[in-house]
C-alpha cells in the first residue's frame, strides 16, 4: 500500500520557496493529504530533515489548527484549520461566478462600472468588476484596495462588522481624500447605523472628486455580508436623484446575489 501511494505522488517543483520552513511545512500538508496520517518520523523522511525539526514544524502546524493529533499518539492528520480556510477561498471563487450575469445585467442598466468587494484586513478590495456602456474605462478597479470609511463598498463592510471590530477601525486615525471624506467618527459611525437601516450606502465625492457611487450588501447562506456590490460614475452623471435610482436597482440585484449564494430572506 505504502508504494502505491508513493507512486502515486505528484512530483515536487523545483523551484523551493526561498523560505525554507514554509516549504517544509507545505510539504507536510502535502504529505498528510497523500497518507491521510503520518508520525513525526516519517514525516522528518518524507523532507528529508532531522526529527526535531520535524517536530517543531508539526507543533507550528497543530497550533494553528492545520493538522490535529489522532487518537493514536505520536500520529498527525489534516486539521479543521484547512477547512476555513478553503471554505473562505470556496466563497470567494463562488461568489465572482455567482455574481457575474447579475453585474453584467446591472452594468447595462445603470450604464455605469459595477464593483463586487470583499473585506481584507482593514480595506475594501474589488474581485470582479463590470464596465456598463457610458463607464470611464480608465478607472480600473480590479484588484484595487479602497478605504472602509470613504467608499460606498467600504462602508456596507464596515457597517455589518461585528461592533468591536467596526469600533476597533473607527478608533483609528481616519485618512483625509477629499474635502468631502468623512473623517469624524460619530458623524460616520451615525452613517453607517443609517446604512444598516436602508440597506444602501453611498460615497460622494469622497474618495476621488468627481466619482460618486453607491453600494448595497450581498449576504451569503449564513446571514453574513460577504461582499458589497457597487455602482460607481461620474458626479456629473451619477447626480444626487440619479444616485438614488441607481442605488434601488444596486440593493436589488445584491438580493438577487445573494439568493445565488443560498440566503433567502424572511417575509
Amino acid at each position: 500500500m505504502t508504494e502505491q501511494r508513493t507512486a502515486q505522488r505528484p512530483p515536487r517543483s523545483p523551484v523551493q520557496s526561498p523560505v525554507q520552513s514554509v516549504d517544509r511545512a507545505a510539504g507536510i500538508l502535502e504529505f498528510l493529504a497523500r497518507q491521510e496520517e503520518a508520525g513525526v518520523t516519517e514525516m522528518a523522511a518524507e523532507l528529508g530533515v532531522h526529527k526535531s525539526t520535524a517536530s517543531r514544524l508539526a507543533t507550528a502546524l497543530e497550533l494553528r489548527g492545520l493538522i490535529e493529533q489522532t487518537e493514536e499518539r505520536g500520529k498527525f492528520r489534516l486539521g479543521l484549520g484547512l477547512v476555513r480556510l478553503a471554505g473562505a477561498a470556496t466563497v470567494r471563487l463562488g461568489l465572482a461566478q455567482q455574481s457575474r450575469p447579475v453585474c453584467e445585467r446591472l452594468a447595462a442598466r445603470v450604464a455605469e462600472t459595477i464593483n463586487v468587494a470583499i473585506l481584507d484586513r482593514d480595506s475594501a478590495v474589488n474581485i470582479d468588476q463590470v464596465l456598463g456602456p457610458s463607464a470611464i474605462t480608465t478607472h480600473n478597479w480590479l484588484g484595487r484596495r479602497t478605504p472602509l470609511h470613504a467608499t460606498s463598498s467600504g462602508k456596507i463592510l464596515l457597517a455589518h462588522l461585528p461592533e468591536a471590530e467596526r469600533e476597533r477601525r473607527l478608533a483609528a486615525p481616519l485618512r483625509r481624500y477629499t474635502p468631502r471624506t468623512l473623517t469624524d467618527p460619530h458623524l460616520l459611525r451615525a452613517q453607517l447605523t443609517t446604512v444598516r437601516t436602508e440597506g444602501c450606502a453611498y460615497s460622494v465625492e469622497e474618495l476621488e472628486a468627481g466619482l460618486n457611487a453607491v453600494a448595497a450588501p450581498v449576504v451569503g447562506l449564513d446571514g453574513q455580508v460577504v461582499a458589497a456590490l457597487s455602482a460607481s460614475g461620474p458626479s456629473f452623471r451619477l447626480t444626487a436623484p440619479r444616485l438614488r435610482e441607481a442605488g434601488a436597482l444596486v440593493r436589488t440585484a445584491a438580493e438577487e446575489i445573494s439568493g445565488r449564494l443560498g440566503h433567502h430572506r424572511h417575509p
